[in-house]
């Protein structure tokens, strides 16, 4: 697997300081930090960070 970058890991870390995020915050910070979503979701998996309200069935 690829090495994830620490700016991602970073920023879902932040976002989720409960462990948690929505996939509304996730899509957004995928546009924000101008990356895929699939990252911003494997960045949450090695994070043990759980996507709530899914929108798409994406995660």
């Amino acid at each position: 697997m690829d090495k994830i970058p620490n700016k991602v890991l970073d920023a879902v870390k932040a976002a989720a300081p409960e462990g948690r995020i929505t996939c509304e915050a996730a899509h957004a910070l995928a546009k924000e930090l101008g990356v895929e979503l699939l990252l911003i979701g494997k960045a949450a998996d090695e994070l043990n960070v759980r996507i709530k309200q899914c929108q798409l069935g994406c995660f």
